[in-house]
């Protein structure tokens, strides 16, 4: 392999591996200028996109022992990667390719799981890790909130309002 060859492959594979998933994307009618403004809403959730050859990007997933993409890997195609929130980056990805007629979502892998584009669609209308989270708290808070208002409640019910502090002398 020519050492240019080499330089690229080592790329494709350094991109591939940045994180535990990755999407696919054509590319194609996308001007530079929206490139330019979609880069900016990949880096906001910490992801990047690369434009790379088919046959390199096949090599390099090889070399991972990733799933086989051949099936999508014809035509023009940009490597999505990186991030720590694989929904946050999804949902960037659709809102981006939503406006696009000829771009498209090839597919996406999730760990070691092919996602085909209604997958990825559906991974970003999912809510993003922090959201997740604020909502589980809210879920564990809830109980403890209803549970002190019910003990309230019944102090009051049985007169057992505030009392009196004895004044100070």
């Amino acid at each position: 392999m020519r050492p240019e060859k080499k330089y690229l492959v080592e790329e494709a594979r350094n991109l591939l591996s940045a994180s535990d998933h990755l999407f696919l994307v054509n590319f194609t009618g996308v001007t530079v200028s929206d490139a330019s403004a979609f880069r900016k809403a990949l880096a906001k959730v910490g992801a990047q996109f690369h434009i790379a050859k088919n046959s390199i990007i096949a090599i390099a997933a090889k070399e991972l022992n990733l799933p086989d993409m051949s099936s999508v890997l014809a035509g023009p195609t940009a490597v999505i990667s990186g991030g720590e929130d694989s929904a946050s980056v999804a949902k960037a990805v659709c809102e981006f390719f939503k406006a696009r007629e000829n771009a498209d979502i090839k597919l996406g892998l999730l760990g070691e799981k092919v996602m085909t584009k209604d997958e990825v669609i559906h991974l970003g209308s999912l809510p993003s890790l922090p959201e997740m989270r604020a909502k589980f708290l809210s879920l564990l808070n809830t109980p403890a909130q209803q549970m002190v208002r019910v003990v309230f409640m019944r102090c009051e019910k049985m007169g057992g309002g505030e009392a009196e502090a004895p004044a100070a002398e």
